[in-house]
Parts: C-alpha cells; structure tokens; sequence
C-alpha cells in the first residue's frame, strides 16, 4: 500500500534511470533528512549524540570509502584503520600550522594526503589481487600505525606521543575541542557526510562506477573491453582513501578529540570492514544501516542488564558484543552475503507488489 506505484509512469531512459525512480523512496529520504536536520538535534540528549549519532556518521563514512573500495572495485583492503590515522594526524598538523585555516577546509584537505598514500600502497594491487592484495594493504596497516609512534614531527613532539585537538571556531561557534559543544560537532559531522555520500552515490553511479564493477567481477575481460586497469584501480584506492581520510579527521577532531597512534590499529579496520559486510557490499545505503547495528549494540547490550535487573559486568557484556558481531558476520555471509541492505531492498519489492503474491 504504501509502495503503491500505479500511475508513476516512466515515458524516457532519464526516468527509467533516475536515482528515485519510485516517488516513495524521495519521500521516504526527505523525511530522513528532515529527522536528522531539523528534529534530532533539538531533541537528542548528550549521552546520544556521543555515543549514537556521531560515531555512526563517521563509521558509516569510513564504511563508504572502503565500501568503494572493496565493494564497488572488488580491491580487499586490511589497512583502513591507518588509512583513517593519515587523515587524522595530517588534520591535526594543518590546524597546527595554520591556525587561522578554516575547520572545514582542513578536514577535506586531510582527505588528499590520505589518498596520496592510498594510491601508493594500492600499487601493488596492479599485480596481485585477492588474499595477497589483503595482505599488502595488512602491511600498510601495521607501517602507518608505527610511523605515527616514531615520527615525533606528525604529533609535534608531544611527551605523551598523543594529539590533542586544540579550540577551534567558525563564524562564532566552537565546533572542535573542548569547548565545542555536541550539537555543532554533529552538524559539523553531518554537513561533511552528506556531502561525500553525495559524491560517491554519483561516482558509483556513473561511468566510473561501472568501470569499477567491471574490474570487480572479470578484470581480464574489463581490460578486453577497453577498461584501463591502472586508472580503475588507482582511482579506486584514491577515492576510497580519500574519503576514509576525511572521516579519521572527524573520529578524532569532532569526535574523540584526543588520539594515540594505537587507536588507528587493526581493530579499528575490523570494525569498519564488519560495518561493510553486514550493511552489504556493493551499497550506500548498507553503511549506514551496518554503522546503526554495530554502534548501537553496545549501547542495548549495556542497557539490557539493568533494565532487567540483572547483575552483568561490563567485560561480560563486551564479550557477548563480540560474540554477537562474529555471528552476525557468519550469518550474513552464509545467508545473505548482500547484508542489510538486500534485506531491504527485499522488504521493499514486497511492498511494491503486495498484496500480489507474486
């Protein structure tokens, strides 16, 4: 009833081909939107935009850089971790040494230094691929993660080896920092987000796009068909470094607000690959709906307990957490290897034939 599409006629290729091309769907995002513009900000507490709204903007974009990556260009990647460190501690020395730069311009600045090592490492995917490509991007993981602990320049010589977000304003409003408060730090987060996933919709939508997926299912025949492999691949790792680039500038400068080279460790890349594979590979929309379930857990499985009344550690609970990450993976993989968002889209063709069977 709700998905009911008599009367939506598609007359052109432009239609047939459009980004909506049932009404219900541009319905059904204005109003996400509007909820997260207009009504969440005025409405959520402290506690949730710490622990829910932000840190699921900022891994759902993450998840799209590598999503980009791995799901879109079938390039596996282990490194996305350090990948986000680049963004990071090349943020952080732009404010530093220019103090007067705008916050915005320097968090998408960041995004280029973390491209820039992102095709340098991703050009060894011109000659192996699949495991031995995992294992590359591995390496670079564990290379970035101690070059961000014995190269004292990237934290300005800090004793305790850590960076400390410093004050920063915009037209009159603190939005990183101490002072910063939560609601400027989430518009801040959701302004950037909702411009990359703008432009990686249009990217995996376009004619680059569709060389990426090509390379992803048959690179041999994609090179017969005039693909340049080189440039797909290359460009792939750029985009996608890129944009996790610029999320690990908001995980510590809107976010964290302090950083230590070992949270940019292999844990941090897992946790972005999990927020992947279950949200579905080869989507935008599964990054967001996999960063909702693996931020949100904790924060039930917490919540559960003393609802209850029942006496629960906190090392219980976050071994159940993982325990229940590690089955959902398994079960995604073996029972629907598209994740969440085939699910939906599943939910969504029965609602556009119901009540036909059919």
């Amino acid at each position: 009833m709700l998905y009911r599409t008599s009367g939506q006629f598609k007359t052109t290729y432009r239609t047939d081909q459009a980004l909506f091309p049932i009404r219900q769907d541009a319905f059904l995002l204005g109003l996400i939107l509007v909820f997260a513009w207009a009504i969440l900000p005025f409405t959520a507490s402290e506690f949730a935009f710490q622990t829910l709204l932000i840190p699921v903007l900022i891994y759902a974009l993450a998840a799209t850089g590598l999503n980009i990556l791995t799901g879109y260009a079938g390039q596996l990647s282990l490194g996305t971790g350090a990948f986000m460190g680049v963004g990071a501690y090349a943020c952080y020395k732009l404010i530093t040494i220019f103090p007067e730069m705008n916050l915005v311009i320097a968090v998408l600045l960041s995004g280029v230094f973390s491209a820039g090592v992102g095709v340098l490492f991703g050009l060894p995917s011109l000659r192996i691929k699949g495991f031995y490509l995992a294992i590359a991007t591995l390496a670079a993981q564990f290379f970035l993660v101690w070059l961000f602990e014995k190269w004292p320049w990237l934290y300005n010589n800090n004793a305790s080896g850590a960076i400390q977000v410093p004050n920063v304003e915009m037209f009159g409003v603190w939005v990183a920092g101490p002072q910063a408060t939560s609601v400027s730090q989430y518009y801040f987060v959701l302004g950037i987000v909702t411009l990359l996933t703008i432009v990686a919709i249009n990217l995996t939508r376009g004619a680059l796009g569709r060389s990426w997926k090509a390379v992803r299912d048959m690179d041999i025949a994609a090179e017969l068909i005039g693909i340049n492999l080189l440039k797909a691949k290359l460009l792939a790792f750029a985009v996608s470094s890129y944009i996790v680039g610029v999320s690990g500038a908001l995980f510590v400068f809107l976010w964290r607000g302090a950083a230590e080279p070992n949270l940019f460790d292999i844990d941090l890349s897992f946790r972005v690959l999990f927020i992947a594979i279950i949200g579905g590979l080869g989507s935008i929309l599964g990054n967001y709906l996999g960063a909702i379930l693996i931020v949100a857990l904790p924060v039930v499985l917490n919540t559960v307990p003393d609802l209850l009344g029942l006496d629960i550690k906190s090392a219980t609970v976050e071994h159940i957490n993982v325990m229940i990450v590690g089955a959902l993976i398994v079960f995604f993989l073996i029972v629907e290897p598209h994740g969440l968002a085939r699910l939906w889209a599943i939910i969504r063709e029965k609602l556009i034939l119901w009540p036909f069977p059919h």
